[in-house]
């Protein structure tokens, strides 16, 4: 009789514990992926967060500058108006 401690590896079970090693490293690497896209996509949320306050600031000056052009057109329109009277 033959002692379940002492049986050589059948090639069924070789080729299952080949199996289970490759799905452990795929799962590890899926692992991996995954936390490296929960990273990267923190750091799309910051850069979002950071291109909105930029595009704020850029409109803001935008918006300032337009008024100050639009004031010197409107004294501009009045000079000729009052030139021309």
């Amino acid at each position: 009789m033959l002692n379940s401690g002492n049986v050589a590896p059948t090639n069924a079970t070789q080729t299952k514990e080949r199996l289970y090693t490759q799905l452990a490293g795929s799962l590890g690497r899926m692992s991996r992926a995954i936390s490296q896209t929960a990273d990267l996509c923190e750091q799309l949320q910051v850069d979002l967060h950071a291109m909105r306050i930029f595009a704020g600031l850029d409109a803001a000056k935008f918006m300032t500058i337009a008024g100050e052009l639009n004031k010197e057109t409107e004294g501009n329109e009045e000079e000729q108006v009052g030139a021309s009277a």
